[in-house]
């Protein structure tokens, strides 16, 4: 009888990707811990957002105690769609188990700030996702410095993990209202509006932000 992982894992890198994507499924379907390895390797290099995801939920289907560790050691690549995937499975999974790899206290800013967009996307997403509520404040200080950073998008998944922390921590925000850079101050500012107003679209918020910080700037001058 032919083991389906002879068919399977080959077709993760079949050339049409809704082959993959089926590959994936059917991986993440009969959830056996032999494909670990091919899945975390594919997801480095796989191309496809939809299939990538796919990859990470048959990750999920497998035993964590398996698939944490082999997770973490992947957060030492430098290659960075296999760190930016491999911190999306972590927050996935859900297992605080993950933190110690990510924790700033111990690796500082390594992931949280690294220049590669995706990267630290995923690295907030997955530290406010893992994080122990005694090193919530911790965090905070550390993704406040990343308030500025990139476009609108990219903002706003920042202000959403700053919220995430809970309305507790509004003040870390405070120190950068008094940023001598604009950008930082309207992000900032705009943050702080979404605790207020956790349904305000922040695009909206930011304009605003923007627009108040134009005219204290102008009254400086």
């Amino acid at each position: 009888m032919t083991d389906p992982q002879k068919q399977l894992v080959p077709a993760l890198s079949a050339p049409n990707p809704q082959q993959r994507l089926q590959a994936g499924l059917d991986i993440g379907i009969r959830a056996d811990r032999r494909d670990l390895d091919a899945l975390v390797r594919r997801c480095a290099v796989e191309p496809d957002f939809f299939v990538r995801d796919m990859l990470t939920w048959a990750l999920t289907r497998l035993p964590a105690d398996e698939t944490v560790p082999r997770l973490v050691a992947a957060l030492d690549s430098s290659v960075p769609q296999e760190l930016a995937q491999a911190l999306h499975t972590l927050s996935k999974i859900g297992d605080r188990r993950g933190w110690r790899a990510q924790d700033p206290s111990r690796i500082g800013d390594r992931l949280i700030a690294h220049p590669d967009t995706e990267v630290a996307r995923s690295a907030w997403r997955c530290a406010v996702a893992l994080v122990p509520a005694d090193d919530r404040d911790d965090l905070a200080d550390v993704l406040v410095t990343q308030l500025g950073r990139g476009d609108v998008e990219t903002q706003k998944s920042l202000s959403r993990a700053i919220l995430a922390l809970g309305e507790d921590l509004v003040s870390v925000l405070d120190e950068k209202l008094l940023s001598e850079g604009d950008t930082v101050r309207a992000h900032a500012m705009a943050t702080r509006e979404m605790f207020a107003d956790p349904d305000a679209g922040f695009a909206h918020a930011l304009d605003a932000a923007k627009r108040v910080v134009a005219l204290g700037s102008g009254t400086r001058a």
